[in-house]
């Protein structure tokens, strides 16, 4: 069995500063992991890549294309598409990996996780090559302190988790940029009330009844079934940094499948002799 995380989030939520934490942290716990990078667009990386989309395809090669004429989003769409067609690249680099536990870092576009099907497919693939995958969703703390921005995040998250159907794991990221007046803020959205929260932040003198009954709605819907938590990282905190590791660990059963150790039989009277076996004076 393999293990793998998808680092997903929007743009600039510290996706491939969450994959050289991860990296970064393993080292100090001596474990081993590697990074896939599959964001054609990526300029530079604080991490060892092992496989690079951008040896395949590149952003610029879909932008200066004189007759497909893509914009930055059509040509990531255009070049995640190109590797969906073409698995076997991503495939042939994986063989060459002898450890168990990848990291993907993801492009940022929504529409990747949400209406575009190419993230299914690549979950679909990474399941039939023996990956257990788990959805690690980055949201930037720094914009999570107000009450109508968590929502967009906690539906965003909620989008990707139901479009991919895998174990799914939902991180507020940079808490180590936030005053200490922002910390206290976020801890209210990290298992919160959401009913409570949105009637704190929309009441009836800033929207009309419509919108009220609506965001009460998108509430009750997260709430009944508790379908998104977010675990706070602070990177310059190794116990911060264990318990992400930890939660993920456990979405995906890494280590489950690991023989257990015979425990060694202290009255092995074999032993025993070898221990007696001295002179006496």
């Amino acid at each position: 069995m393999r293990y793998a995380q998808l680092i997903m989030g929007p743009a600039g939520s510290g996706k491939s500063t969450f994959c050289s934490n991860i990296v970064k942290h393993c080292e100090v716990i001596g474990r081993s992991v590697q990074v896939v990078n599959l964001d054609p667009a990526a300029e530079h990386f604080d991490y060892p890549v092992y496989a690079d989309i951008r040896e395949l395809i590149h952003i610029d090669d879909a932008m200066e294309d004189t007759v497909l004429k893509f914009g930055p989003n059509g040509g990531l769409i255009f070049c995640m598409e190109y590797l969906a067609q073409n698995f076997d690249w991503l495939q042939e680099q994986l063989d060459d990996i002898d450890d168990d536990y990848i990291l993907f870092d993801c492009p940022g576009q929504i529409e990747l996780y949400t209406h575009i099907p190419v993230i299914r497919q690549l979950v679909d693939t990474l399941q039939n090559w023996n990956f257990r995958i788990c959805g690690v969703f980055l949201i930037d703390a720094q914009f999570m302190i107000e009450a109508s921005k968590f929502v967009s995040g906690v539906l965003a998250a909620l989008s990707t988790m139901v479009s991919l159907e895998i174990s799914h794991v939902n991180v507020l990221t940079k808490l180590d940029l936030l005053s200490k007046k922002a910390k206290k803020q976020v801890e209210r959205y990290l298992d919160p009330d959401m009913e409570t929260l949105l009637h704190e932040e929309f009441d009836d003198s800033k929207f009309s009844h419509r919108f009220k009954k609506l965001n009460k709605s998108m509430a009750k819907l997260v709430d009944d079934y508790s379908l998104v938590r977010f675990i706070p990282l602070d990177p310059t905190d190794e116990e911060c940094m264990s318990e992400v590791l930890m939660q993920i660990d456990m979405a995906i059963q890494y280590g489950e499948d690991v023989e257990p150790k015979e425990p060694r039989d202290e009255a092995d009277p074999d032993r025993a002799g070898e221990e007696d076996s001295g002179f006496d004076g």
